[in-house]
């Protein structure tokens, strides 16, 4: 009897790294975007910050919602239809909001919805390859180099609806035009695409079963879970900064629109040098050490950010944690990666990151209003320091759970 491996990984190449990276860029973009979105939505329908806000907030909250609710199609046969019904939906939504100010927020809303099934499609399509750092470390080095251009440019052009939602428009469209060649789930050549099947002979026995390898342990279970429930924790105390930071810059060290812009493109270059440094460690540290020390210095500098009275040096406080920031987020999905290539938990990841990141508009800015900049910062340093104790064991679980793994593989092929 033929048995089907499901933990079958494939190598990274042109095709296949293009279509997973566009789509996920294409879902994940609006995240970058947040406060460029919460400005031009106030600017467009004159309203107050908190109000559109609360709208950026509600079109991120269904990004999740879509994601988590679609995953499981992801991680099996309908992951590309998944894509390709989310990033026309997206195309349309944003596309709408970019011209049809009458029309704006159910066009974000809708967007929002659309993006949910792009991220969920590529996060589960990231699970296929082989070597989860270098994998996460080239999508990090591609989407920082792209989004770090779009930060910057956008400014230039102004914080129009037709710039803003315009750009996550014509993202999703690309996306969408390169959702062909997103790896199917599972595969054993990426570019046998949803043929795989057909292609593939598969002897069924009488029972009517097919033999595909043991399931998840409980222990993979509960670690996926487990980092799940870490990564939407730790997106709220990482993205409050992130959404707040125009505001906070403004008040506390005179932070002009321009220098917004170079704070944040900065920050995402900074990215760039974190995916390369990962690309060439990959796993020689392995993930728990990593992790622990990225969430510690993250901590640190978002307190410090919250102290900094300069404008220059608030902008290269906030790139150097946005630099570990980057690092950390690389190497939480690699971690969901590496428990199981059908992308059962990288798939949804995003989505419960998006889950705290949508509240992080409103969260931030409640709470800056309660406490005060520097209690703000202090918080969130806080929530850092507490999240590195579970995020660590669970690195150092899975980490022995793959190794262990891999010493089994090769004990049944020698």
């Amino acid at each position: 009897m033929t048995v089907i491996d499901l933990g079958t990984r494939v190598p990274l190449r042109l095709s296949t790294a293009t279509a997973a990276f566009s789509v996920g860029i294409a879902g994940y973009l609006g995240v970058n975007l947040s406060p460029y979105m919460i400005t031009s939505v106030q600017a467009a329908l004159s309203i107050d910050v908190l109000t559109a806000s609360w709208i950026v907030t509600a079109s991120l909250f269904l990004t999740a919602l879509a994601g988590l609710v679609i995953a499981p199609l992801c991680a099996g046969a309908h992951r590309r239809t998944v894509a390709r019904a989310g990033l026309i939906v997206a195309t349309i939504g944003f596309g709408s909001a970019a011209l049809l100010p009458a029309v704006m927020v159910p066009g974000l809303l809708a967007g929002g919805i659309g993006a949910g099934g792009a991220i969920a499609a590529a996060g589960a399509a990231m699970a296929a390859f082989r070597n989860p750092e270098r994998v996460a470390g080239v999508s990090g080095l591609v989407k920082g180099a792209l989004v770090t251009i779009v930060i910057a440019v956008i400014p230039l052009i102004g914080l129009t609806p037709i710039a803003v939602f315009g750009a996550l428009a014509l993202f999703s469209l690309a996306g969408l035009l390169f959702s062909a060649w997103l790896p199917a789930a599972p595969v054993r050549d990426p570019h046998a695409g949803a043929a795989v099947a057909e292609a593939m002979p598969i002897d069924v026995p009488p029972t009517g079963a097919v033999r595909v390898g043991p399931g998840p342990s409980r222990a993979v279970t509960l670690a996926g879970f487990g980092l799940l429930i870490v990564f939407t924790l730790w997106a709220v105390s990482e993205d409050s900064l992130w959404a707040m930071a125009g505001v906070m810059g403004a008040d506390q060290v005179g932070l002009t629109p321009e220098g917004l812009g170079i704070a944040l493109s900065g920050a995402t270059a900074g990215a760039l040098v974190a995916a390369v440094l990962l690309m060439i460690v990959g796993d020689k540290l392995g993930r728990a050490v990593p992790l622990v020390t990225l969430l510690l210095m993250g901590g640190v500098l978002k307190i410090v950010e919250g102290f900094t009275t300069d404008p220059t040096a608030f902008i290269v406080v906030f790139i150097a944690w946005n630099t570990i920031y980057a690092v950390a987020f690389m190497y939480f999905f690699a971690t969901s990666a590496a428990l199981d290539s059908g992308g059962r938990w990288s798939a949804p990841l995003l989505s419960v990151y998006l889950v705290g990141s949508a509240l992080t508009p409103v969260i931030g800015a409640a709470l800056i209003s309660a406490i005060g900049y520097q209690n703000f910062a202090i918080t969130l340093g806080i929530a850092s320091f507490v999240l590195a104790i579970p995020t660590g064991a669970i690195a150092l679980l899975t980490t022995r759970l793959e190794r262990t793994h891999t010493a089994h593989m090769e004990e049944i092929t020698a």
